[in-house]
């Protein structure tokens, strides 16, 4: 059986620009274990997936390509996000520009 989270992986993790010795460091696992998860020989685990998601700043919901109502994000929202949580520097502007000040 061939798993699709590893494709999933595998692009969201070039898409941060991250080998696959580097996110498999990141993540404590081997190369050769993250490269059999990319390949669809086997999948991680639960708490793994945990991990993965927080170092690809990805939902669960994304990585395994499921559709929830409440995570129906465009992909611009998505983005927007991303960069929000990424850019800390710029939260306490963006939250004033949106009048979201507690």
């Amino acid at each position: 059986m061939v798993y699709k989270i590893g494709a999933n992986i595998r692009r969201y993790r070039e898409m941060r620009s991250l080998s696959q010795k580097e996110f498999a460091k990141a993540i404590g696992v081997s190369g050769s274990r993250l490269s059999n998860w990319e390949q669809g020989i086997n999948r991680p685990d639960v708490d793994t997936l945990a991990l993965i998601c927080k170092v690809l700043q990805v939902s669960p919901s994304e990585l395994l390509d499921l559709d929830i109502e409440v995570d129906s994000l465009s992909d611009i929202e998505r983005r927007l996000v991303r960069e929000y949580r990424r850019r800390t520097d710029l939260q306490k502007a963006v939250n004033i520009l949106l009048g979201l000040n507690d």
